[in-house]
């Protein structure tokens, strides 16, 4: 099991109440079941997770099973909600 931080931005941050917090976890999906039972009492939060993309150490998750995807000790989880914008 791995320790590190979950950072949460936007819609996800908003979501969770927080900007950021630990983790204790091997996987993303283990980290990600972790917050969403942390969350509970925020079911929006449950709702965005499922919207997001992830980084892991600055590395995209994509279509990797999230059970799949090894956290590092002192490592980073990036949660990404969809945004819009750009030029027009």
């Amino acid at each position: 099991m791995a320790s590190g931080t979950i950072r949460y931005w936007a819609a996800a941050k908003a979501a969770a109440g927080t900007a950021e917090e630990a983790y204790a976890a091997a996987t993303l999906g283990d980290a990600l079941r972790e917050a969403t039972a942390r969350h509970a009492a925020q079911p929006e939060f449950a709702l965005v997770l499922r919207r997001c993309s992830f980084l892991v150490d600055g590395e995209q998750v994509g279509a990797r099973g999230h059970d799949s995807v090894a956290l590092s000790e002192g490592g980073t989880v990036e949660v990404l909600p969809p945004f819009a914008g750009g030029a027009r």
